[in-house]
C-alpha cells in the first residue's frame, strides 16, 4: 500500500462524537428527529446575533467582491487585525499589536498552527493537556510531531491539578494547552489555579533553560454563567498564545473564523509570530475566509444570547441529579459532564441509545466512566429527553 497509513487510520475511523452524530442523522430519518434525543455534537442552536446577519447583507450590497471574496493578506486583513487588537487592549489591558494577530479558519486551525510553530519533532517535544480534554488535541499534537501527555484533574471538581501537572513536566515539555471554559466538562479554571499553574511554568522554564508555551484554547470564553470570571492568560504568563474562535460566541461554527494572538510580552514575540505565519503556510492555512473577516471586524462586540443554554443546563442538571445521576455543574460552555451509571461508559452509552438518548462516552477525553451531554439544542429536545433519562436511571435501580 502506497498511501499514508496514519492518515488512513484518521480517515477510516471518525471521532466518537462524529460517529454518534452520523448515527443520529440515520436514526432520525428512520423514526423522526423529534424521537431522537441527540446530545452529541457541540453545534450551537442559538442563532447568530441579528447584527451579524444584517452585516453580511450590508457587506454584500455595498462592498466589492474583491474585498469579500478575494484573497486577503496571508495573515489576515490588516484592518481586521487592528480591530481585534484594539478589542484585546480594551477588554484585557494587553498592549496587543495587529502585527501579532493571525487570522485563522477557526480554533482547530489556530491550535494546529500554534503547535506546529513551537514543537520541534527532532527534539522529542511534548505537549501536556488537562483531562478531560477535547479529543482532537491528540491529533493536532501528534500531527505537529509532538507527544501528548495527559495531566489528571482534581477528583470531583475536574479543576486542573497543578500538583499532577508538576509530576508530568520534564525537560521535553514544550507546550501546555489550557481550555477554559472546558470542553467536555464546562468547568472554568479558577484564578487561583491559573496563578499556581503559571508560577510552576515560570519555575520550570528557569530550571530547564528553555521557554514553555501556554496555548489558551478559548472558543467558549464568552459562554459563562452568573458573572463567572475567566482569567485571560496573557495577564498571568508572558509565553502565552491565545487561540480564539467565533464559532460559539457568534454561533458561526460552519464559517470557520478565528485568530491567534501572540503575547507582546513573550520572549522573541516577533519571531514566534513569524513561526506562526510559517506554520500556517506549511499547513495551507493562509487567508482565512475574507467575507467573515470583514463581518468580525464590524461585529467585534456582538454576543449570542446564552439564556437558552442556561435554561437547558439547569433543566438537565436539576432533573438528572434528582434521578440519581452524578454531574459536574458547569459554569461555562454548553456541556454537562455526567458520571455513567456503570463503570464502562461505552456500555452505558449503548443502554442510553436504546432509549434514543445519544451522549458521548468520554474515555477518549482522558477521563473514564463519564459521558458528555451537549445541551446546545432546543429546549423541546431537553424536555422530551427527561422521561427517557429517568427511565434509564430506573433501569439501573436509581
Amino acid at each position: 500500500m502506497s498511501y499514508n497509513q496514519k492518515m488512513f487510520g484518521l480517515g477510516s475511523k471518525r471521532s466518537i462524537i462524529r460517529e454518534i452524530f452520523e448515527y443520529s442523522k440515520m436514526r432520525s430519518a428512520e423514526i423522526g428527529a423529534d424521537k431522537v434525543f441527540d446530545f452529541s455534537l457541540g453545534n450551537p442552536s442559538v442563532p447568530a446575533p441579528a447584527e451579524v446577519n444584517a452585516t453580511i447583507k450590508e457587506l454584500l450590497d455595498t462592498q466589492s467582491s474583491v474585498l469579500l471574496h478575494g484573497y486577503s493578506s496571508a495573515q489576515g486583513d490588516a484592518g481586521v487585525r487592528g480591530v481585534i487588537s484594539d478589542s484585546i487592549k480594551s477588554r484585557f489591558c494587553v498592549d496587543m499589536s495587529p502585527n501579532l494577530i493571525y487570522m485563522t479558519c477557526g480554533a482547530a486551525a489556530s491550535l494546529s498552527i500554534c503547535l506546529k510553530a513551537v514543537i520541534e519533532e527532532d527534539k522529542g517535544d511534548e505537549c501536556i493537556v488537562f483531562a478531560p480534554f477535547f479529543t482532537e488535541y491528540r491529533v493536532f499534537v501528534e500531527n505537529a510531531g509532538g507527544k501528548l501527555v495527559i495531566s489528571k484533574p482534581v477528583d470531583k471538581t475536574l479543576e486542573a491539578d497543578v500538583k499532577d501537572l508538576e509530576s508530568r513536566i520534564n525537560e521535553k515539555t514544550k507546550a501546555i494547552i489550557v481550555n477554559s471554559p472546558n470542553n467536555p466538562s464546562g468547568v472554568v479554571y479558577s484564578e487561583e489555579t491559573i496563578k499556581a499553574l503559571c508560577a510552576l511554568l515560570e519555575t520550570k522554564e528557569k530550571e530547564y533553560g528553555h521557554d514553555i508555551y501556554l496555548i489558551a484554547d478559548e472558543p467558549y470564553r464568552e459562554l459563562v454563567y452568573t458573572n463567572v470570571n475567566v482569567p485571560y492568560l496573557m495577564n498571568y504568563y508572558k509565553n502565552t498564545l491565545v487561540c480564539y474562535s467565533y464559532s460559539k460566541s457568534l454561533s458561526l461554527p460552519g464559517e470557520r473564523i478565528g485568530y491567534i494572538a501572540v503575547n507582546p510580552e513573550m520572549n522573541d514575540a516577533s519571531n514566534i509570530y513569524l513561526a506562526v505565519c510559517g506554520a500556517g503556510r506549511s499547513l495551507g492555512y493562509v487567508c482565512a475566509p475574507s467575507l467573515f473577516q470583514q463581518v468580525i471586524a464590524r461585529c467585534i462586540d456582538a454576543k449570542v444570547d446564552i439564556e437558552i443554554y442556561r435554561e437547558n443546563r439547569d433543566l438537565l442538571y436539576n432533573n438528572l441529579t434528582e434521578y440519581g445521576y452524578e454531574c459536574v455543574k458547569p459554569d461555562g460552555a454548553f456541556y454537562l459532564f455526567v458520571k455513567a451509571l456503570e463503570e464502562d461508559a461505552y456500555k452505558f452509552y449503548e443502554r442510553a441509545k436504546a432509549h434514543e438518548i445519544l451522549v458521548v462516552p468520554c474515555d477518549d477525553f482522558g477521563v473514564s466512566g463519564y459521558v458528555r451531554i451537549a445541551y446546545c439544542t432546543d429546549k423541546a429536545r431537553v424536555l422530551g429527553a427527561l422521561p427517557a433519562f429517568k427511565a434509564l436511571a430506573e433501569e439501573y435501580g436509581k
